[in-house]
């Protein structure tokens, strides 16, 4: 039995989720008469969103009256053989064509890649580059031994080889929301909104997963459905214990005291009940344990509708456990709520105040502590967190990663920009969402938005 954790106790459902290659190429041709032209892109291999891609293009093209002249009436196929029809010189020329044009296109998208995430501004001695592309909508990651596991937020669950990130699978599909994603006693677990599911003895089901499909197992069953701040966040902490977000589910309620307490907090899973260990927390997106300290750091994401600068996201320290951090009622650290703010009176137990405010609309997402060794010492204790961005704000805001260095008593001595270039004026071309740490000391960056996952490492000492 693993420690704080019971299986048996939350096993509701098992089945077996056939696995999909990312990289399977669509088999038919999009159109009648490009068999050729097809069977050429698929042995290219390009991957399965281009692909998409061009198959409306050839869609849209052969809708055109230059098109007509591939219509083969019954009567030719029965006289003629496909081999000496596919030969003829105005059958050839416009395979050709679309080839051209299909490869500038390529081009094109690879270059505009390339633009992009050159112009990704890191400090002094680091550099990024481009770790995964062509993946949908990525959130949460975590390191197996020999494969990357990422929660897509669009309902798939990939797992890419390290070693060569073009091999890839598709875990699971059709789900609801799901980007939390973790690793404990060798398990693989990953959540919906409403759900938690498991794979048992992942390393081993990867050894084998072209062979047979991954068993999923549901874990838990006992989350709330709320779309609204739904999408989970799940980590275990040093002690085997798993914790999750539940967020409120509004921009502004009550809902978190009045309809079920879980709403708008951290929870954490005692014998198949979800534990409440911090309240008042809206809608936080990502914690992780301080290194020296080992208390919970979390972000926050600010209420809406206040303005381009009111109030701040936070970053919140959890010291003792079912702490309420103010909402409703207040907001960072003296933003009183102007509709539940004349509520606060009637608290009988202190507001726990933010340690740093980030900015109003950053969109804190994701975060992580540096624990490796290849950063310099001064990223040592180093949080780094995602900061997603604003969608409601005059002028955007966020859209980097931040880095909030901590000292050994986990007191915040500072924070600046360590990866950004997402805005190209007040156009984004990526979201950072979420940081995690590699076992070699490097950084992975996912972007839900440009569905790639950037690497960062440190290069030089100069």
């Amino acid at each position: 039995m693993k420690s704080g954790i019971n299986p048996l106790r939350s096993l509701r459902v098992t089945y077996s989720s056939p696995v999909t290659r990312v990289d399977i190429s669509i088999a038919n041709p999009p159109v009648s008469g490009v068999a050729l032209l097809w069977n050429f892109l698929l042995l290219s291999g390009k991957s399965t969103n281009k692909l998409l891609f061009f198959a409306r293009f050839l869609r849209i093209i052969f809708m055109a009256n230059e098109a007509k002249i591939l219509i083969i009436k019954k009567s030719t196929i029965k006289r003629k053989s496909i081999l000496s029809y596919m030969l003829r010189p105005y059958y050839l020329f416009f395979t050709a064509k679309c080839i051209f044009i299909i490869h500038l296109f390529l081009l094109f998208f690879s270059l505009s890649l390339s633009a992009n995430y050159n112009n990704l501004i890191t400090p002094k001695g680091f550099k990024a580059d481009l770790y995964i592309s062509d993946i949908s909508a990525p959130r949460q990651m975590v390191e197996g031994n020999k494969f990357i596991f990422i929660g897509g937020i669009k309902g798939e669950i990939f797992a890419i080889n390290k070693k060569n990130t073009e091999i890839r699978y598709t875990l699971a599909s059709d789900l609801n929301n799901s980007r939390g994603i973790a690793i404990s006693n060798g398990d693989l677990y990953f959540a919906e909104v409403d759900r938690i599911w498991v794979i048992k003895d992942i390393d081993n089901v990867m050894n084998s997963i072209d062979q047979k499909d991954p068993e999923l197992i549901l874990f838990n069953s006992n989350l709330p459905s709320d779309a609204w701040h739904g999408g989970k966040w799940i980590k275990f902490d040093s002690k085997g214990r798993l914790y999750a977000n539940i967020g409120a589910p509004c921009n502004i309620c009550l809902d978190g005291i009045e309809k079920d307490e879980r709403y708008a907090s951290i929870v954490r899973l005692e014998e198949g009940i979800w534990k409440t260990v911090a309240r008042g927390v809206r809608n936080s997106v990502g914690f992780d344990w301080h290194p020296e300290t080992n208390l919970m750091y979390f972000g926050d994401n600010g209420r809406d509708w206040l303005g381009d600068d009111s109030p701040s996201c936070e970053l919140n320290i959890l010291e003792e456990e079912n702490s309420f951090f103010g909402f409703p009622y207040l907001h960072a650290t003296n933003v009183i709520d102007p509709e539940y703010g004349d509520m606060i009176n009637e608290l009988d137990e202190p507001i726990v105040l933010p340690v740093l405010e980030i900015g109003a609309h950053v969109a804190p997402t994701g975060v992580a502590f540096y624990k490796g060794n290849q950063f310099p010492e001064k990223y040592q204790n180093t949080l780094f967190m995602a900061l997603h961005g604003s969608w409601n704000r005059s002028k955007k805001v966020g859209y980097k990663v931040l880095a909030v260095h901590t000292d050994l008593d986990g007191n915040v001595i500072g924070s600046s920009d360590f990866l950004s270039g997402f805005l190209d004026g007040q156009k984004s071309w990526g979201r950072p969402s979420a940081p995690l740490v590699l076992r070699d000391g490097s950084l992975l960056v996912s972007d839900d938005k440009y569905n790639a996952i950037y690497r960062i490492s440190y290069t030089s000492n100069d």
